[in-house]
C-alpha cells in the first residue's frame, strides 16, 4: 500500500480524501458540521464569485459540455480557445501562449516534448510531483540540485554542459525550477538562477502554479515579482488555483509556442477544453486583471495570518507567499490527534503532512489563506492554534498511532 496507503484503513474519509460539502466558500460542511476551511487553493475567492458562477451558467446553457469536439488540432478549436490564449499572452507579457488541458498532464507531456536524449535536465529537488514525472520520462540524463541552493545549481549545470559539450554539442540544457514550492511557499531563486546565464547556456522552465494571480504588482505570477519574467524561457501556470477552474497555459516565444502545439502528445490526441471552462476562464482573467482589490484582500489576509503566527512564536520556513506552512515537532499520533482536536473542538479544517513528505518528527500544518477569508477568521485561528500548540508541548496528543476516525 506504500507509506500513506499502509494508514488507507484508519485515515481514510478523515485524514486522506476527506468530503467537503456546501457552496465553495471559508466555512463549508466536513461531516455534517459547518468548520473554517484553510485547504482550498481559491487564492483570489473566484471559485464562487457571482460574475463567475454567472459565466459558468450561461457558457453551459449556451455550448453544453460537448463542444467542441475532438481533439484541438482536428475539430476542436473556436474563436474562444484563441481569444483566451491572447489575453493570457498578453496579461504575462509573453509573445504567445498555449493553452492546455489539465497541469499536471500538461507539465509531463511538455517536459516530454521539449528533450530529447541528447538533451540534459537539471531540476529542483523539491519539485513538484509533475515536474519529477516529467522528468523520470526523459531518455537522456538528468541532475537534481539542492533546494533553492544557487551553489549547488551551478554545479550541476556544469556537469550539464560538460556533459553536452563531450558530446558533441548535439544536446541542450533544460533547467526546471518553481514560482513558488506549494508545500513550503518559498519561492523560486528565479532571478539568481537567470543570472547564470551569463555563464551557462540553458533553457529555463518555470512552474508558476501557486504564483499566477498571486504574486507580482498586477498578479502576473513570480516572475513579475522578481522582475525576470523575460529570463522565462516557458512560463507555465494551472488554472486550478487562483483561477479556481481546470486547465492550464505554457506562456513563451512564438516558435516555442508553436513548437509544442505540434509536439506534445497529450494535446494532440486528447480532446479540446469543453467551451464552458474556457468562457469561465476568460471570465476568471478578466477578474484577476481588473479587479486588483481581490489581491488586495488576499495579501491583507496573508499578512494577518502569517504575522500573528510569527509573533506566537510558529515555525512558518521561508514562506514569502501566500502558502503558509506551520511546522511543529511531533509523531504521526501526536499529528493526527491535533488534527482532530483542531476540527472537532475548534472547528478548523486545514491539511495536514506528515511522514514521508516530511521527516517523521515533523507535523506540518498547511493553511491556504485566500480573498474569501476575513479578519474574523484569522482571529479565531490564531486562537485555536495558540491552544493546540500548548496541548501539543503539554503531552495532551501523546501516542504513536493514528487517532482513526472511520
Amino acid at each position: 500500500m506504500g507509506p500513506l496507503g499502509q494508514h488507507a484503513k484508519a485515515a481514510e474519509g478523515y485524514y486522506m480524501f476527506p468530503k467537503l460539502e456546501g457552496e465553495i466558500a471559508s466555512r463549508m460542511i466536513f461531516r455534517g458540521k459547518e468548520r473554517l476551511v484553510w485547504s482550498l487553493n481559491n487564492y483570489l475567492g473566484l471559485a464562487n464569485h457571482p460574475e463567475v458562477r454567472q459565466a459558468d451558467t450561461e457558457a453551459t446553457a449556451t455550448f453544453g459540455m460537448a463542444y467542441p469536439m475532438g481533439a484541438r488540432m482536428m475539430s476542436g478549436n473556436s474563436n474562444y480557445h484563441e481569444q483566451l490564449e491572447q489575453e493570457l499572452a498578453a496579461f504575462v507579457g509573453k509573445p504567445k501562449v498555449l493553452l492546455v488541458n489539465y497541469g499536471y498532464q500538461g507539465i509531463v507531456s511538455a517536459i516530454d516534448a521539449l528533450v530529447d536524449r541528447h538533451d540534459v535536465i537539471v531540476y529542483d529537488a523539491e519539485s513538484h510531483a509533475c515536474i519529477v514525472d516529467g522528468v523520470r520520462l526523459h531518455a537522456g540524463k538528468r541532475f537534481m540540485f539542492l533546494h533553492n541552493n544557487l551553489e549547488s545549481c551551478e554545479k550541476q549545470l556544469q556537469r550539464a554542459t560538460r556533459l553536452i559539450e563531450e558530446g558533441g554539442n548535439k544536446g541542450s540544457v533544460l533547467l526546471i525550477t518553481e514560482g513558488v514550492f506549494g508545500m513550503t511557499g518559498a519561492q523560486g531563486k528565479l532571478k539568481e538562477i537567470a543570472a547564470l546565464k551569463s555563464k551557462y547556456k540553458f533553457r529555463m522552465l518555470v512552474d508558476d502554479a501557486h504564483g499566477f494571480g498571486a504574486m507580482g504588482t498586477k498578479g502576473a505570477g513570480t516572475g513579475e515579482e522578481q522582475g525576470i519574467m523575460d529570463e522565462i524561457d516557458i512560463y507555465f501556470s494551472t488554472f486550478a488555483k487562483s483561477m479556481a477552474s481546470i486547465g492550464a497555459f505554457f506562456a513563451t516565444t512564438t516558435e516555442m509556442a508553436d513548437y509544442l502545439r505540434y509536439n506534445m502528445r497529450s494535446q494532440i490526441f486528447a480532446k479540446s477544453l469543453p467551451m464552458p471552462i474556457v468562457l469561465g476562464a476568460i471570465k476568471r482573467l478578466e477578474l484577476l486583471r481588473d479587479r486588483p482589490e481581490l489581491k488586495a484582500q488576499l495579501w491583507t489576509i496573508v499578512n494577518a495570518l502569517q504575522q500573528g503566527l510569527k509573533e506566537r512564536g510558529f515555525d512558518l520556513g521561508k514562506t514569502s507567499s501566500p502558502v503558509t506552512p506551520v511546522m511543529m515537532k511531533g509523531s504521526l499520533g501526536e499529528a493526527t490527534a491535533l488534527v482532530v482536536d483542531l476540527r472537532e473542538n475548534y472547528n478548523i479544517f486545514c491539511s495536514v503532512v506528515v511522514y514521508p513528505v516530511v521527516p517523521k518528527d515533523v507535523i506540518l500544518l498547511r493553511l491556504i489563506p485566500t480573498a474569501a477569508h476575513t479578519l474574523e477568521d484569522v482571529a479565531e485561528t490564531l486562537k485555536a492554534f495558540s491552544e493546540v500548540s500548548d496541548k501539543l508541548k503539554a503531552g495532551e496528543y501523546a501516542g504513536d498511532e493514528v487517532v482513526s476516525m472511520s
